[in-house]
């Protein structure tokens, strides 16, 4: 073996072991685990680091409210799960237990995310999902859409792309005729100006996300609950979603 395949060997093995190293207990702090990938209004990474958003906001209050400071902690979607079970963070907030395999307590019901489908104007209105079953929807690549799955069968024709984003855009541009996205993303899109000619949106679900707290936290899964409680009963949660809209 070469000096060269034993350096990266070493350097392997070290990035497992520090994947695999719990976070030093420091209760003055929380540790917030963000999935990269995600786009405004959701987060805003600069150089792999966040920067706003609503993951932002949400780990700053929480962490608010626990008497901690935030610290983020990015990570890609496949390697989420895996951080967080060996308890390198605490929490990951506005996800489901459906969406992440894994041994972690689970906080409260508490932070709302309404999921539509939007049509391009130029096109007859759908009046309900099954109206658009075979036409290609506007999809994000590697995302599940369960309500759609299950509206449309074999007929959800997915289109997929790499963002909401640039799924809008293309929405815009007539290259799709139907996009799904979250209302916190179309509204923050037409907040900055985006100018869709989109018939009025189908509602497909509302659902309130959790924390999943990981068990090996200083952070205790009442602490959390606790703070969720605080949070309503401050008016942060509403706030948040305000900002943006």
């Amino acid at each position: 073996m070469t000096f060269r395949h034993l350096r990266r060997t070493a350097c392997s093995l070290l990035a497992a072991l520090l994947l695999a190293a719990p976070a030093l207990a420091d209760p003055g702090r929380l540790i917030v685990l963000v999935a990269t990938g995600t786009e405004m209004p959701i987060s805003e990474f600069r150089a792999g680091e966040l920067v706003g958003g609503i993951h932002k906001d949400l780990g700053e209050a929480l962490a608010q409210q626990l008497g901690r400071r935030a610290q983020f902690l990015a990570m890609p979607r496949k390697r989420i799960a895996q951080t967080l079970e060996v308890g390198r963070a605490d929490v990951l907030c506005m996800y489901m237990p459906e969406w992440l395999p894994g041994s972690f307590y689970w906080s409260s019901p508490f932070f709302p995310v309404t999921e539509l489908l939007v049509s391009d104007r130029r096109w007859p209105r759908p009046l309900t999902v099954a109206d658009v079953g075979g036409q290609q929807i506007a999809t994000v690549l590697g995302y599940h859409y369960p309500e759609l799955e299950h509206a449309l069968g074999a007929e959800f024709v997915r289109a997929d792309g790499p963002s909401n984003e640039i799924n809008l855009r293309k929405l815009g541009l007539g290259r799709v005729r139907h996009a799904a996205t979250l209302k916190a993303l179309l509204d923050y899109r037409l907040k900055l100006g985006d100018r869709l000619e989109i018939h009025p949106p189908l509602h497909v679900k509302t659902y309130l996300t959790r924390c999943a707290v990981s068990e090996k936290s200083g952070v205790t899964l009442a602490d959390v609950n606790a703070a969720i409680a605080g949070m309503h009963r401050d008016g942060v949660i509403h706030r948040i979603v305000s900002n943006y809209q």
